[in-house]
This record gives structure tokens, C-alpha cells and sequence, in this order.
């Protein structure tokens, strides 16, 4: 299993469309800061309990990844607190970060960190047959239908996978 630090918009992404559980099916173990676990989830209610009993683990950051978020948030007056605690959580494991939010994605290009998101979890459930075409078509049509409230996703790349997917 890979380790992988998220961020939370991502999960609003998949609450939205009512497919939580689908990212736990991928080999991977979700860290989230605990604080930002009990302070960033709060929409909707008990968002942060499903995705504790899903899999979500709460981690404690080290010193050296605190102090590090301390630097990001200087150096990225753009990202958040905790955008910056996943962001550092990520560079010093050397772990993927989960994120859709444009500014941190810039930031951890520049850091060094890879960077994964809403759009390229379902690409990889789809290809590891995690979830079968229909419920894809379903997750990218919705996330569309959403798009530009709640989800705030690349339109041109939502659109793209549905044309792939008609073909």
C-alpha cells in the first residue's frame, strides 16, 4: 500500500456525487492531518466520521514538516494553513499529495511533489477495473453537472473523458 497526503476538496468532490468509498479502493493510504481532519471537514455533516470509518487515517505532522508548512505559507501566501501542512506532509515522506485546488498544485509542481487529483482517481479506478465503465461515465457526467459550485474541476478535461468514453 502507498501512502498518499491529502487535502480535502477532494473529498467534497467525491461527496458531491455520492461515491465516497470509490478512492478506497485503490491501494492507497490516505493521511490527513488530524487537525484539518476535525476542522476543514465540516461540509457536509459527518463528512470527517465517513471518511474516518472509510479508511482516512489522521496523522500527527513532525516538527520538520511544521516547520516546513511554516516556510510554504510564507513562500505561497495563496494556500491555507493546512493546504500547506498536506503539501509538507507529502515532501518529507516523499508521498503522493491528493489535491484539486489550483494554487497548491502550482506549489507542490514547484516543490518537487507529484500531484494527483479527483479527475486522475477515477482515470485510475477505471483502468485497474476498481469500477466498471458505466459507473466512470456516471462519476465524470456528474462531477460535470456540479462543476463550477462545489466542484470546481478542468470543464475541458471532464468533457474530454465523456467524448472518450461515447466513442
Amino acid at each position: 500500500m502507498e501512502y498518499i497526503s491529502s487535502d480535502t476538496n477532494i473529498w467534497i468532490d467525491f461527496a458531491m456525487i455520492d461515491r465516497l468509498e470509490l478512492p478506497f479502493r485503490l491501494p492507497y493510504i490516505y493521511l490527513m492531518d488530524q487537525d484539518a481532519v476535525e476542522d476543514e471537514i465540516l461540509n457536509p455533516p459527518g463528512l470527517n466520521e465517513k471518511l474516518i470509518r472509510l479508511g482516512l487515517q489522521k496523522t500527527q505532522i513532525t516538527d520538520e514538516e511544521f516547520f516546513l508548512a511554516e516556510k510554504l505559507t510564507e513562500k505561497y501566501v495563496k494556500l491555507s494553513l493546512y493546504d500547506c501542512i498536506a503539501l509538507a506532509i507529502a515532501r518529507i515522506r516523499e508521498i503522493i499529495l491528493l489535491t484539486g485546488d489550483g494554487p497548491l498544485r502550482k506549489a507542490a509542481t514547484l516543490e518537487g511533489v507529484k500531484v494527483i487529483g479527483t479527475i486522475g482517481i477515477l482515470d485510475q479506478l477505471l483502468e485497474g477495473q476498481y469500477i466498471a465503465s458505466e459507473d466512470y461515465i456516471y462519476c465524470i457526467a456528474t462531477l460535470l453537472k456540479y462543476n463550477g459550485g462545489k466542484v470546481r474541476l478542468p470543464e475541458n478535461e471532464l468533457r474530454k473523458r465523456l467524448r472518450k468514453k461515447e466513442e
